[in-house]
């Protein structure tokens, strides 16, 4: 049952069936403000396509690194979830990556079953081929599971600039 505080020190009350319908509706309003701006949810994961942005620093060499503690997928095996830490460091060439399409591209693991190492050979084989990076690595460092813990890494060599 839902309870309200009425004061310091007083006892909760339950709410009213007025004041759940006034917050029911207030959710829905956001929840539809952000339908207005854009994709949400699970519909934006199903919408995703990695986007890719000119480098605004071209001539200079810099290191990108970015870090999605919060990856899943499911084992292709067992259908249990598998958490991971995606790092993606890289050295861009004339694009970079968008954030927001690489966190919808990694969400959208989290139903699929797919094996470690497939999984972060994929992550690697879309941005190389979006980025065309001077040099890019992708660690895929998988949660220990049934006493096994796994760290994948995939590199390319340090390219010359054009």
């Amino acid at each position: 049952m839902s309870a309200e505080r009425t004061g310091a020190g007083s006892k909760a009350r339950p709410a009213s069936k007025k004041e759940k319908g006034k917050r029911q509706k207030a959710a829905r309003g956001r929840c539809a403000a952000a339908a207005v701006a854009g994709l949400y949810g699970d519909k934006a994961i199903r919408a995703q396509a990695l986007e890719f942005w000119d480098n605004p620093a071209f001539e200079r060499d810099y290191e990108i690194n970015i870090e999605f503690p919060e990856f899943t997928c499911l084992c292709p095996r067992s259908g249990y979830p598998d958490f991971a830490s995606i790092r993606v460091r890289y050295v861009p060439g004339k694009k970079i990556v968008e954030l927001k399409s690489l966190k919808l591209f990694l969400n959208s693991f989290r139903g699929e079953y797919i094996s470690h190492e497939a999984a972060a050979n994929r992550i690697f084989d879309e941005l190389e081929k979006g980025l065309v990076p001077r040099y890019l690595e992708v660690t895929g460092d998988f949660n220990a599971r049934g006493n096994v813990k796994t760290v994948i890494r995939v590199a390319t060599p340090l390219r010359e600039q054009p």
